[in-house]
């Protein structure tokens, strides 16, 4: 598996693992999977046996009914995380009771269908977590060899690394952006802007290869969200606010340093320091100084590069509108301190984007 092979044939072929006590339940799940194009379906109807099955396959995606005799759902998910303690615990939990949605996912399911299925809705989450699941186990796989390789040969390992970041983040950032010297923009604000505040060398060196990760949640929002040339109705603002957290998810627990602070960017850069951010409302020194700093740089792309809603601004107005605001944007939203080392060194800002330029 690499972080370039994630297609739709590479998504058909993951291992999926249906866990029912209802035998037309079972029947029903494979038949819709099946006819996608999904070719390695296996089921059970004793929960008893999921654990042991899922050490022998090691599958990308458990579907797990709630409400089984002998051993529930819940239970079931309390084993599988003693195997997959340091990973992405690939579960989409089965009910037809609602109340049990909120009560799964922070039991440690991903997400969750409804009985009585809707194929819709069936296949598009199935996709969507097998996306994510697939992301996930290649980041971690690829971070591993990696770690090995550091300890042959540190700097080469280094420039290898900061390709890859780049041609992963390129997955979710070409959905929404003309090119991929975003990313590489996003770390040269980063290391700048780190270093004008008077940063440690450790930390420079991460926030450099972390920050072009901050929007890899992205990957897991659809199109038709993503790419809308007009203002999000709310249950869509909902969904395109999910891409944070998500993000967070696919980068977390990790032993390396930069997966570890780019899914604390991932998860925070859209805070803002007077509290009115997402996804938790975070104000102040609450927010990590990595997003913080992150913050700031992707507002400064972003008024620089054209957009469905807006036009490029150039660096004149883009400093403007970071100093005094706008209607989106307010000096409230960033750090001060960090503010006025912008206004201090913006000018370094432009002569990355200049040489970065799309």
């Amino acid at each position: 598996m690499t972080l370039q092979a994630i297609d739709l044939s590479s998504i058909l072929q993951s291992k999926l693992l249906i866990v029912d006590d209802q035998e037309a339940n079972v029947m029903l799940l494979e038949q819709i999977l099946l006819r996608e194009g999904y070719q390695s379906i296996s089921s059970t109807m004793k929960p008893r046996e999921v654990c042991d099955l899922h050490r022998l396959h090691s599958y990308d995606l458990i579907l797990l009914d709630l409400q089984m005799p002998d051993m529930d759902g819940f239970a079931v998910m309390e084993e599988l995380k003693k195997i997959e303690q340091d990973s992405y615990l690939p579960i989409l939990v089965i009910t037809a009771q609602p109340d049990q949605k909120l009560r799964a996912l922070k039991a440690g399911a991903e997400d969750f269908i409804t009985k009585p299925f809707e194929m819709a809705e069936v296949l598009v989450r199935v996709h969507n977590m097998l996306k994510i699941r697939l992301l996930n186990k290649g980041l971690h796989s690829y971070n591993d060899e990696l770690e090995q390789r550091v300890r042959e040969r540190t700097a080469d390992l280094k420039e290898g690394y900061q390709e890859t970041i780049f041609t992963m983040t390129r997955a979710a950032e070409h959905k929404d952006e003309d090119t991929g010297a975003h990313v590489q923009r996003i770390s040269c604000y980063s290391r700048v802007l780190s270093q004008a505040l008077g940063m440690d060398e450790e930390f420079i060196e991460n926030i450099f290869f972390a920050s072009p990760m901050h929007d890899i949640g992205k990957i897991g929002v659809p199109d038709h969200v993503l790419l809308k040339p007009s203002s999000f109705v709310p249950n869509e603002w909902v969904v395109m606010q999910e891409h944070a957290a998500m993000g967070a998810k696919i980068l977390g627990n990790s032993k390396s340093p930069y997966l570890k602070m780019g899914a604390e960017i991932a998860l925070n850069h859209h805070e803002r320091w007077d509290g009115s951010g997402y996804p938790n409302g975070k104000k102040g020194e609450e927010i990590p100084i990595s997003a913080r700093i992150m913050c700031i740089c992707d507002i400064y792309d972003a008024l620089r590069s054209k957009r469905p809603y807006k036009p490029a601004f150039d660096h004149e107005k883009t400093v403007e509108i970071i100093i005094r605001g706008d209607s989106r944007t307010q000096p409230e939203h960033f750090d001060p301190v960090i503010l006025e080392a912008f206004k201090l060194m913006h000018q370094t800002f432009c002569t990355i984007f200049d040489e970065y330029e799309a």
